[in-house]
């Protein structure tokens, strides 16, 4: 069981730490990143999203590779042995780690969410997905969608094969830290999960929650100054989709 790693990066900023964390694993890697380097395994890509630097790298991975690891650069991999034991043990298609976020709004969100992903898996981690070379190719190229990691787990599914989520093999990350901060952040990745909704076919389950979500949204109010970023981040990426915002970058309106 060959891996590689596909690292994204939009500029040179943790290229290094991730370079030596990769080395200490002892795994091949590419790193497409969004600022000219000189490293014999990075190549430059002008950021356009993850959607395209993942269509780009995809091309250089080596044909022999058997599963491709998709990770965000400014990440610390914990665990990774027990995500490719998946591989093995259950015969895994795709997996996707959780995050592991030690301050800010998100700290909360994924102790909420999570315990729903292990149900229904409503959407993907990007910051570490491990993705078997044969599926990744019946997806590829991505269509532009900012939420380009949950729209290859929906189409994972709608191809019916075995998705994996881990919480034992997690990605540690720095996400929001103030509530402003969290509403744009789920204003663009609820925005795009719409966007990946429709370019693909997941289990009626899925498309029944994303259907009532705007709705279901005012409830967040329970946690405070969070559940209002989260509500009122919802609302608006789901206004977006409703306004034709197909891109695959986050590009702030009004």
């Amino acid at each position: 069981m060959k891996i590689f790693f596909l690292v994204l990066a939009r500029d040179r900023k943790y290229v290094a730490e991730k370079i030596k964390e990769l080395e200490g694993l002892n795994v091949p890697y590419l790193i497409v990143c969004g600022e000219r380097m000189k490293h014999p395994r990075i190549i430059y890509r002008a950021p356009r999203g993850k959607y395209d630097a993942i269509n780009f790298g995809a091309k250089l991975i080596p044909k022999d590779v058997d599963i491709v690891v998709m990770n965000d650069v400014d990440t610390k991999i914990h665990n990774f042995s027990i995500a490719l034991q998946h591989f093995k043990d259950e015969k895994a298609d795709l997996l996707f780690a959780t995050e592991f976020v030690r301050e800010g709004p998100q700290s909360l969100f994924f102790r909420l969410f999570n315990p729903i992903r292990r149900v229904i898996p409503l959407a993907a981690s990007g910051e570490l997905m491990l993705i078997k070379r044969d599926l990744l190719e019946s997806v590829l190229p991505l269509k532009p969608c900012k939420a380009e990691d949950t729209y290859i787990l929906f189409k994972a599914l709608q191809l019916r094969r075995h998705v994996v989520f881990c919480e034992d093999c997690f990605a540690e990350t720095e996400r929001t830290r103030t509530a402003k901060e969290e509403e744009i952040y789920k204003r663009r990745t609820v925005g795009g999960i719409y966007q990946a909704l429709s370019y693909s076919n997941p289990p009626i389950s899925i498309k029944l929650f994303y259907a009532l979500l705007p709705l279901l949204s005012p409830l967040l109010f329970v946690f405070g100054e969070k559940g209002y970023s989260w509500m009122k981040g919802i609302l608006l990426g789901f206004i977006d989709y409703l306004r034709g915002d197909r891109s695959g970058i986050w590009q702030p309106s009004a």
